[in-house]
């Protein structure tokens, strides 16, 4: 799956206060860890989750191996917003 930069931050701004929490305990992960996958860079408290950034336009692409995390955020995003899927 591929993406652009942008709207992987638009989706992260969408998310409540202590959603990353919620997907980290979900997912039974770090929160630096999903924070990472949102193109933040601490790799001292976090992994890297499989995904890939490139130059392009919109802040670049982003290839994702495993939509889970961007899936459950989608999901939360959308439930916060009033547009339960």
């Amino acid at each position: 799956m591929t993406i652009t930069f942008n709207e992987l931050r638009k989706i992260k701004d969408s998310l409540p206060h202590g959603a990353i929490r919620e997907i980290a305990n979900q997912l039974n992960l770090n929160e630096e860890t999903v924070r990472n996958y949102f193109g933040a860079t601490n790799y001292e408290h976090g992994e890297s989750v499989g995904i890939h950034f490139g130059p392009g336009p919109d802040g670049g692409a982003v290839t994702i191996d495993d939509p889970t995390i961007l899936n459950m955020a989608k999901k939360i995003a959308s439930q916060e917003n009033g547009h339960v899927n």
